[in-house]
Protein backbone atom coordinates (compact mmCIF):
# COMPACT_ATOMS: atom_id res chain seq x y z
CA UNK A 1 0.00 0.00 0.00
CA UNK A 2 1.20 3.83 -1.25
CA UNK A 3 1.81 5.85 1.89
CA UNK A 4 0.75 8.55 -0.39
CA UNK A 5 3.62 10.83 1.59
CA UNK A 6 4.71 14.57 0.45
CA UNK A 7 7.94 13.21 -1.91
CA UNK A 8 8.75 16.49 -3.57
CA UNK A 9 8.38 20.12 -3.22
CA UNK A 10 9.09 23.16 -5.82
CA UNK A 11 9.65 26.71 -4.82
CA UNK A 12 8.45 29.32 -7.46
CA UNK A 13 11.18 31.97 -7.77
CA UNK A 14 11.02 35.68 -10.30
CA UNK A 15 15.09 35.18 -9.46
CA UNK A 16 15.78 31.11 -8.57
CA UNK A 17 19.32 31.96 -8.37
CA UNK A 18 19.47 34.62 -5.84
CA UNK A 19 16.33 32.02 -4.28
CA UNK A 20 19.06 29.13 -4.48
CA UNK A 21 21.83 31.11 -2.26
CA UNK A 22 18.80 32.28 0.64
CA UNK A 23 18.34 28.26 0.81
CA UNK A 24 21.76 27.30 0.96
CA UNK A 25 22.61 29.71 3.28
CA UNK A 26 19.74 29.88 5.39
CA UNK A 27 19.47 25.53 5.70
CA UNK A 28 23.05 24.32 4.23
CA UNK A 29 20.63 22.82 1.02
CA UNK A 30 22.92 21.93 -1.81
CA UNK A 31 21.14 23.10 -4.64
CA UNK A 32 22.80 22.86 -8.59
CA UNK A 33 21.23 24.39 -11.89
CA UNK A 34 20.13 21.89 -14.22
CA UNK A 35 19.36 23.07 -18.09
CA UNK A 36 16.06 21.50 -19.17
CA UNK A 37 15.67 22.57 -22.52
CA UNK A 38 15.82 25.77 -24.33
CA UNK A 39 15.42 28.60 -21.90
CA UNK A 40 14.14 26.61 -19.13
CA UNK A 41 16.27 25.66 -15.94
CA UNK A 42 15.83 23.80 -12.68
CA UNK A 43 17.66 24.00 -9.61
CA UNK A 44 17.95 20.45 -7.76
CA UNK A 45 17.30 21.00 -4.19
CA UNK A 46 18.86 18.64 -1.61
CA UNK A 47 17.80 19.00 1.76
CA UNK A 48 19.32 16.01 2.82
CA UNK A 49 22.00 13.58 0.63
CA UNK A 50 20.23 10.46 -1.91
CA UNK A 51 20.96 7.44 -2.85
CA UNK A 52 21.78 5.89 -6.01
CA UNK A 53 18.13 6.32 -7.14
CA UNK A 54 18.21 10.00 -6.51
CA UNK A 55 16.09 9.84 -3.79
CA UNK A 56 16.21 11.18 -0.31
CA UNK A 57 18.59 8.51 1.85
CA UNK A 58 16.90 9.71 5.24
CA UNK A 59 13.58 8.30 5.87
CA UNK A 60 10.44 10.60 5.15
CA UNK A 61 12.94 13.48 4.23
CA UNK A 62 11.78 15.22 0.73
CA UNK A 63 14.27 16.88 -2.12
CA UNK A 64 12.80 19.49 -4.26
CA UNK A 65 13.59 22.41 -6.88
CA UNK A 66 13.31 26.17 -7.97
CA UNK A 67 12.01 27.09 -10.93
CA UNK A 68 11.66 30.50 -12.85
CA UNK A 69 9.01 31.97 -12.02
CA UNK A 70 6.17 32.19 -15.07
CA UNK A 71 3.17 34.17 -13.30
CA UNK A 72 3.04 36.04 -10.14
CA UNK A 73 -0.10 33.71 -9.37
CA UNK A 74 2.19 30.57 -9.04
CA UNK A 75 3.18 29.09 -5.32
CA UNK A 76 5.07 26.79 -4.06
CA UNK A 77 3.81 22.77 -4.62
CA UNK A 78 4.16 19.56 -2.42
CA UNK A 79 4.01 16.10 -4.52
CA UNK A 80 1.91 13.24 -3.21
CA UNK A 81 3.20 9.98 -4.38
CA UNK A 82 0.43 8.00 -5.83
CA UNK A 83 -0.12 4.64 -7.47
CA UNK A 84 -1.76 5.78 -10.55
CA UNK A 85 -1.22 9.54 -12.25
CA UNK A 86 -4.38 8.87 -14.06
CA UNK A 87 -6.94 6.91 -11.06
CA UNK A 88 -5.91 9.98 -8.62
CA UNK A 89 -6.19 13.13 -11.09
CA UNK A 90 -10.06 11.43 -11.91
CA UNK A 91 -10.64 11.41 -8.33
CA UNK A 92 -9.46 15.03 -7.53
CA UNK A 93 -11.24 16.35 -10.17
CA UNK A 94 -14.56 14.53 -8.96
CA UNK A 95 -14.05 15.83 -5.81
CA UNK A 96 -13.88 19.50 -6.88
CA UNK A 97 -10.42 19.90 -8.42
CA UNK A 98 -9.34 21.63 -11.64
CA UNK A 99 -6.49 20.03 -13.47
CA UNK A 100 -3.44 23.03 -13.62
CA UNK A 101 -1.20 20.52 -15.88
CA UNK A 102 -1.83 16.96 -17.03
CA UNK A 103 -0.05 13.90 -16.59
CA UNK A 104 4.08 15.10 -17.80
CA UNK A 105 6.88 12.40 -17.42
CA UNK A 106 10.53 13.08 -15.87
CA UNK A 107 12.30 11.08 -18.10
CA UNK A 108 13.74 7.50 -16.25
CA UNK A 109 11.98 8.77 -12.82
CA UNK A 110 7.94 8.81 -13.24
CA UNK A 111 5.17 11.17 -13.96
CA UNK A 112 3.57 14.25 -12.19
CA UNK A 113 0.16 16.19 -12.56
CA UNK A 114 -0.68 19.77 -11.22
CA UNK A 115 -4.28 20.31 -9.58
CA UNK A 116 -5.94 23.12 -7.58
CA UNK A 117 -8.11 21.69 -4.66
CA UNK A 118 -11.33 23.36 -4.31
CA UNK A 119 -9.62 26.07 -1.96
CA UNK A 120 -7.16 27.59 -5.01
CA UNK A 121 -4.56 25.78 -3.29
CA UNK A 122 -1.92 24.14 -5.69
CA UNK A 123 -0.79 21.07 -5.40
CA UNK A 124 1.08 18.06 -7.28
CA UNK A 125 0.58 14.10 -7.87
CA UNK A 126 3.58 11.51 -8.32
CA UNK A 127 4.01 8.12 -9.73
CA UNK A 128 7.54 6.50 -9.77
CA UNK A 129 8.27 4.93 -12.87
CA UNK A 130 11.60 4.34 -13.80
CA UNK A 131 10.33 3.60 -17.86
CA UNK A 132 8.91 7.03 -18.04
CA UNK A 133 10.45 8.42 -21.22
CA UNK A 134 9.90 12.10 -22.86
CA UNK A 135 6.95 12.41 -24.60
CA UNK A 136 7.40 11.73 -28.62
CA UNK A 137 8.82 8.48 -27.71
CA UNK A 138 7.78 5.18 -28.26
CA UNK A 139 5.87 4.25 -25.19
CA UNK A 140 5.63 7.46 -23.56
CA UNK A 141 1.96 9.14 -22.66
CA UNK A 142 1.16 11.73 -25.00
CA UNK A 143 0.20 15.12 -22.80
CA UNK A 144 -3.24 15.23 -21.54
CA UNK A 145 -3.77 12.05 -21.77
CA UNK A 146 -4.30 11.35 -18.42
Amino acid sequence: MNSHGVVHFEIPANDPDKLSQFYSQLFGWQIQKMPMGPDMDYWMTMTVPVDEKNMPAQPGAINGGIFKRQSQQQQSINYVNVESIEQYVAKAKGLGAKVMMDKMPVPGMGYFAQLVDPEGNQFGVWQEDSTAASFGRPGAAAPGKV
